[in-house]
């Protein structure tokens, strides 16, 4: 899928630039991709470190079997996990969320632009903090630096 080549170009050119530690919310899809991006720039460079930030010990419980597999085969892997909450509570999610944009530096985002919803909230979360925030277009595949729009390198 070309959004998954997006993404790991993404991540590998900021490991590039120098970003050696990455957070991951684990969340289906995106988050899940981004950590095999990183555990694969790992193998050829390890300084680069996963840390997996979960909201709660049920996040994949629901999950496909083969969803789960995965989320355990990238835990097994990943350099740390830290749990925001042992259970599952009402504003886990927006815990986890805030958490990570607390303990980085920059945020990669898949983002389409819609008002709500968590990856909305982190991004308004992101910008209140001064965090860099770097975005993925999900359909265009556009990566926008702040306000500055550039075509990916492999379009």
């Amino acid at each position: 899928m070309a959004l998954k080549a997006v993404l790991a170009e993404q991540i590998a050119a900021l490991v590039d630039t120098g970003f050696t530690q990455f957070l991951s919310g684990m969340a289906k899809g995106t988050d899940v991709w981004s950590t095999l991006a990183v555990l694969s720039l790992r193998e050829q460079n390890p300084t680069t470190k996963l840390h997996c930030i979960l909201p709660c010990k049920e996040q994949a419980d629901k999950w496909s079997v083969s969803s789960q597999d995965l989320y355990h085969s990238i835990l097994d892997r990943a350099d740390s996990i830290v749990y925001v909450g042992r259970t599952y509570y009402k504003n886990c999610m927006l815990d986890r969320n805030c958490f990570l944009v607390d303990h980085a530096a920059a945020l990669l985002a898949v983002y389409n632009g819609e008002r709500r919803g968590g990856t909305a909230a982190t991004m308004r979360y992101a910008r209140k903090m001064g965090r860099e925030i770097i975005v993925i277009d999900p359909i265009t595949r556009l990566i926008s630096h702040g306000d500055i729009v550039r075509e990916p390198a492999h379009s």
